[in-house]
């Protein structure tokens, strides 16, 4: 599995069901990657139209296989309205490294109610594949029989 950093950025949404009934909705993202999670500005007045422009970075360390992406309205009085989801898989930003701005459909009990736009990078994590030996760096190092013998031990 790859590990990494996974860059997202969060452009915006539209056709977002407007949850608010006098006034615009004041959208924001809660972006979930394994158990990380990132919470967006609040595009406030914004209505079914929010735009954000924002990047987040998480740690890819785990089997990591999707972005999860709620979009919420803050609402004053109440509990905050949850106006729908999205589900985004990693595979093909883990394989191109980079998936440029994309729509993605929002859905909300199962029904389509709009779409976000997020571009996706993915920077692989290098790992070190050298071997040191402690004669290298002046560390203990037994001496072989053979040595021992040379050197009248």
């Amino acid at each position: 599995m790859p590990q990494g950093t996974l860059e997202v950025h969060l452009v915006s949404a539209s056709g977002l069901e407007n949850t608010d009934f006098l006034f615009n909705m004041d959208a924001y993202c809660i972006l979930t990657c394994h158990n990380q999670e990132k919470k967006s500005k609040v595009a406030s007045g914004e209505g079914s139209k929010p735009k954000w422009d924002e990047t987040f970075l998480f740690k890819v360390t785990d089997n990591v296989t999707e972005l999860k992406i709620r979009i919420m309205d803050k609402d004053t009085f109440t509990a905050d309205d949850f106006v729908g989801e999205v589900r985004i898989p990693l595979e093909p930003v883990f394989e191109e490294d980079m998936v440029e701005p994309t729509s993605y459909n929002v859905v909300k009990d199962e029904k389509y109610c709009g779409g976000v736009r997020v571009g996706l990078k993915f920077t692989h994590q290098r790992h070190r594949e050298t071997e040191y030996s402690g004669e290298e760096f002046g560390g203990y190092r037994e001496s072989s029989k053979e040595e021992r013998e040379e050197f009248g031990e």
